[in-house]
């Protein structure tokens, strides 16, 4: 962050993560997401939807997340963002519609796409209503994956993250391997930002070589700018995927017969090639 930015944000302060980690290390992810989840069932900083367990947990706070979110580059002046569908990021989606900023909403397993909700098509007072994910798709437009512009920036959900930049969600790879499908079409990479609450920011957990890391963590409370997050993917692991994998995702089918495709021009983006597995 620069100078100029910490003057235009003087209520907020961004602290600078440098691999310090703030509480227990756990041995495996799933020993992380227990203990996160349990934590806000047991001090009540869980919200709708109930239980938070198997999920992306919604939080308390995460309004307050959401707006201090906007306060950041390159999400406050952003035009495009990849936001996922879970309930804590409901308050994200809408802030950036309030904001004129087109969302791009990944369908479940991609199997459509993704949702686009625009915000010049949805009335002021209708953007609550298109930012959830019961009634946003009466508000959305369908985008093919081969049709999709180029990000500025990415919102994801976790389950548990450190101070260092790991994330983890719930166990089914979902952003992971979203955001290495947009690479393998020829995406530029962009920042990733998490909003979660304090106690989801853990010491440490193992990393697999395609998990996606966030260079953004936002709290109801705090900012945390890393500086130093882990290497991402550079495309889609193929290695790594079984043929239930491929089945339960079929676009993953597609991108894989696709990746021999020598160069794409991203709207908004730029020709590059396409990476190769």
């Amino acid at each position: 962050m620069t100078a100029d930015s910490e003057r235009a944000v003087p209520r907020h302060k961004t602290r600078r993560a440098v691999g310090k980690t703030p509480s227990t290390a756990f041995r495996s992810k799933m020993a992380a997401r227990q203990a996160v989840w349990d934590r806000l069932q047991r001090e009540r900083l869980a919200r709708f939807p109930f239980p938070p367990h198997r999920r992306i947990p919604n939080f308390a706070g995460a309004a307050q997340a959401a707006a201090r979110l906007f306060e950041q580059s390159p999400w406050r002046k952003a035009r495009r963002l990849k936001i996922n569908p879970d309930a804590p990021q409901r308050p994200v989606r809408e802030e950036a519609l309030k904001r004129g900023i087109s969302v791009y909403v990944p369908t479940p397993r991609l199997r459509a796409g993704f949702l686009l909700l625009d915000p010049s098509r949805i009335p002021r007072d209708k953007i609550r209503e298109a930012a959830a994910l019961s009634t946003g798709r009466r508000w959305g437009r369908p985008v093919p994956l081969n049709e999709l512009p180029q990000m500025d920036a990415i919102v994801c959900g976790s389950v548990a993250v450190t101070a260092n930049g790991l994330r983890c969600g719930k166990g089914e790879g979902y952003s992971d391997l979203e955001y290495a499908a947009l690479l393998e079409l020829g995406h530029r990479p962009v920042p990733v930002a998490t909003t979660v609450h304090d106690v989801q920011i853990v010491g440490g957990f193992p990393r697999d070589r395609h998990d996606l890391p966030v260079s953004l963590i936002v709290t109801p409370a705090k900012t945390l700018r890393v500086l130093r997050p882990p290497k991402g993917p550079a495309g889609i692991d193929w290695k790594a995927l079984t043929k239930e994998d491929l089945d339960r995702m079929p676009i993953l089918k597609e991108l894989r017969a696709r990746s021999s495709h020598p160069r794409r021009r991203i709207p908004g983006g730029q020709s590059i090639p396409t990476r190769r597995a």
